[in-house]
């Protein structure tokens, strides 16, 4: 039974099956789900739990490395597309990052809020997303170094997932750049 459910979450509940770009649609989807969540929320109440996020995603990232640690003996090759959870937990630190960096002044209401952000951000939040999801997969696909040494010195469930976290980290860092001097 175990098995089962961390099979279904290393595959992202059945992304990693799909025979045409598993990776690409697993980013994807992440993506669309923290664009609703930064988009649809309450400006407020995401900083309120911008924490959460933080320490859920810790938590996700643990459990995802022990998923494929239990789950890859059912896969052929050491790097098995099906696993796509990594791409997952690679993608969701330039979304992550972008909760956490705009951190604003807490006395400030939901409008004041806005129009202190609308005012320091040099990139509109859609085209951040959007950005950080082609610059992942730039990334994850051409793997530059040091990101292809892990992929082809570690084949275990640290080199499997940990490619995909420095793709995220390289796309934070370049993205975040003129994000960081706008709110200096």
């Amino acid at each position: 039974m175990t098995d089962k459910i961390n099979l279904l979450f290393v595959t992202f509940f059945g992304v990693g099956k799909i025979k045409f770009a598993p990776g690409t649609l697993a980013s994807l989807i992440i993506t669309l789900f923290f664009y609703f969540l930064i988009t649809k929320t309450d400006v407020l109440k995401m900083l309120a739990i911008k924490d959460d996020i933080l320490l859920f995603y810790i938590i996700f990232l643990i459990y995802s490395y022990y998923a494929i640690t239990k789950t890859k003996i059912y896969f052929k090759s050491k790097d098995p597309k099906e696993i796509v959870i990594d791409e997952v937990c690679g993608q969701a630190i330039p979304l992550i990052a972008l909760i956490i960096l705009t951190n604003t002044p807490e006395s400030m209401s939901d409008h004041g809020i806005r129009i202190w952000a609308a005012e320091r951000l040099t990139i509109n939040i859609e085209n951040y997303i959007i950005i950080s999801f082609l610059l992942f997969r730039f990334f994850d696909i051409l793997k530059p170094f040091p990101i292809k040494y892990f992929d082809q010195k570690y084949k275990n469930s640290f080199g499997i997932l940990f490619d995909d976290l420095l793709a995220g980290i390289f796309t934070t860092v370049l993205i975040s750049i003129p994000l960081i001097i706008s709110l200096s």
